[in-house]
């Protein structure tokens, strides 16, 4: 495996567990749904399903890291490139008021309405590891610092995989 893979693999369980809000080890379907939510993907509830059914190959109902790993590795290259129009998307959909900062209140507003709501801990624990300067808010920098590369290989491997 190539330093770069190695890289996007690490990139990829930090993604991975960040979404795995019972920190069990797996995505449900609605895990799986808000991630892919959360890079830009706007799948309905029968992709997901069919999404969920392709990559669970142990037939558990949940997606392991080495299930998502399993599909996604084979594609990973070199070249994948990061699209910054749609991180600022993404990240527009979060910053609520324009104002070109993410605060807790309104990450916790567009999770609950990804249908993962946070708790305390949870919204705490997700402002603490992405704001980087401490200043209680998510810059875009920031945002990107945490997505990045890591969603523009997701979002392009992800979507090419649902064809």
């Amino acid at each position: 495996m190539s330093q770069l893979q190695s890289d996007q693999v690490k990139q990829l369980r930090a993604i991975f567990s960040r979404f795995d809000m019972n920190s069990d080890g797996s995505l449900t379907h609605l895990e799986l749904a808000a991630l892919l939510r959360s890079i830009g993907l706007k799948p309905q509830g029968d992709q997901i399903h069919s999404l969920l059914a392709s990559m669970d190959s142990n037939g558990n109902g949940s997606i392991e890291f080495q299930e998502l790993l399993d599909v996604i590795l084979p594609d990973l290259n070199e070249e994948v490139l990061i699209n910054h129009d749609q991180l600022m998307e993404v990240f527009r959909s979060f910053d609520r008021d324009g104002n070109g900062y993410i605060t807790a209140a309104e990450l916790a507003g567009q999770m609950a309405k990804m249908g993962q709501p946070l708790s305390y801990k949870e919204l705490t624990e997700m402002m603490h590891e992405a704001d980087a300067n401490g200043d209680g808010v998510i810059s875009f920098n920031e945002f990107t610092a945490i997505l990045g590369k890591s969603a523009a290989d997701f979002f392009s491997l992800t979507a090419a995989s649902t064809v």
